[in-house]
């Protein structure tokens, strides 16, 4: 298996549909690519990638989301999420992140996520529950 490394680049495509639209999560009023889908598409770009390089118990979580919303995207546009890991600190994963509609910039920002296992991390939050 191949390891993961500061540098590794990777993307990943999206289509906006009516249910990423602001005003249909209630983020907005208007038909575009809402914020909260922007963050998805982000976040879901650096997951995937990131899962290819785990054992297969092992996942990440997302901890923390820095993102600028730059421009509109409407729906039926293509989206493609860039993303580079930053740093590696331990379980902690450090993405660049940046969304693109064709030529233009619409998001940007900082993505980390946290290796865990998926057992482990499912079982602490049915023990955290029971309290």
């Amino acid at each position: 298996m191949q390891q993961l490394s500061k540098g590794l680049k990777f993307s990943k495509k999206f289509k906006v549909t009516e249910e990423h639209t602001a005003k249909h999560l209630g983020s907005g009023d208007v038909e575009v690519l809402s914020t909260p889908s922007l963050i998805l598409f982000m976040e879901e770009t650096c997951r995937a990638f990131t899962d290819e390089y785990l054992p297969e118990e092992q996942t990440t979580v997302g901890t923390m989301v820095n993102i600028r919303h730059m421009k509109a995207a409407p729906v039926g546009a293509e989206i493609e999420v860039r993303a580079e890991i930053l740093s590696i600190d331990g379980r902690r994963l450090t993405y660049w992140v940046e969304a693109w509609w064709g030529d233009k910039k619409i998001g940007q920002g900082v993505h980390e996520r946290v290796i865990v296992n998926r057992k482990e991390f499912m079982e602490a939050l049915v023990k955290e529950l029971k309290k």
